[in-house]
């Protein structure tokens, strides 16, 4: 039973802002994710999605209101989000 469990997938809500929801056209995807899939995995996912081959090859991730690198794990219930660059004055 393990076995079957360390290969299941399980789904990633992944948010959108901006010029990132602009290329993907939604706010909000989901990244089917395999059992210690990392940051990167999702990102991965993402990239692989209609129009998701323009966003840029570094962006910035959130889990919550915290930034996280991309080789940390992800689990069943987070939600991350991808941020473009900020600008403002």
């Amino acid at each position: 039973m393990r076995a079957m469990t360390e290969r299941a997938a399980f789904p990633v809500q992944v948010r959108l802002f901006a010029r990132y929801a602009e290329l993907l056209g939604a706010t909000l995807v989901t990244v089917r994710l395999r059992a210690g899939g990392t940051v990167a995995d999702v990102v991965d996912g993402v990239r692989a999605l209609p129009g998701g081959g323009a966003l840029p090859e570094r962006m910035l991730v959130a889990r919550g209101v915290e930034q996280v690198r991309y080789d940390q794990a992800v689990s069943a219930d987070d939600e991350l989000a991808l941020l473009p660059p900020m600008a403002g004055g």
